[in-house]
């Protein structure tokens, strides 16, 4: 398999975006975040306790909600150079060979973790915290379906 790709920013925020939403620790924050928030309002309304925790929950709340939808993607986005660049990658049974005007790297698929398919990309993890963004755009459905196989075969779901 081999076809050329170029990223789209908007799509790549979002792609970002659902990266984060998935890390574990983000969810568990977002839990926690709603939990103190839902509590805070109900003791509020109760008359329990004063406005201030409410408020300081509801603060919490969309400073995570920014930081999470915004900032994180954006920054990223803007810190890295792969996403303004124009590539050409090979596909086979051993390895995946990415290459552009620089150079090319060539990585086993034993150097995968695991992946995530979103709407528009596939998310090929090396661990937690290190991934490579494949777009979809740029693929025929044949290719999506026979890559999607390949990742199958060699990263399993």
């Amino acid at each position: 398999m081999e076809f050329a790709f170029s990223y789209d920013k908007r799509k790549v925020i979002q792609a970002l975006r659902l990266h984060f939403i998935a890390r574990r620790e983000i969810k568990l924050m977002m839990i926690l975040v709603n939990v103190f928030a839902i509590l805070s309002a109900l003791l509020f309304y109760t008359k329990k306790i004063r406005p201030e925790p409410f408020l300081l929950g509801t603060v919490i709340w969309l400073m995570m909600l920014i930081a999470i939808w915004y900032i994180l993607p954006y920054s990223i986005y803007s810190k890295s150079q792969t996403f303004k660049e124009q590539f050409t990658i090979w596909i086979n049974e051993t390895t995946l060979r990415l290459e552009n005007d620089k150079g090319f790297v060539t990585w086993q698929w034993n150097m995968f973790t695991r992946f995530f398919e979103s709407p528009n990309f596939f998310h090929l993890y090396f661990n937690e915290k290190s991934f490579f963004l494949i777009p979809k755009e740029d693929m025929t459905e044949d290719l999506k379906h026979e890559f999607r196989a390949l990742l199958n075969l060699k990263l399993g779901k």
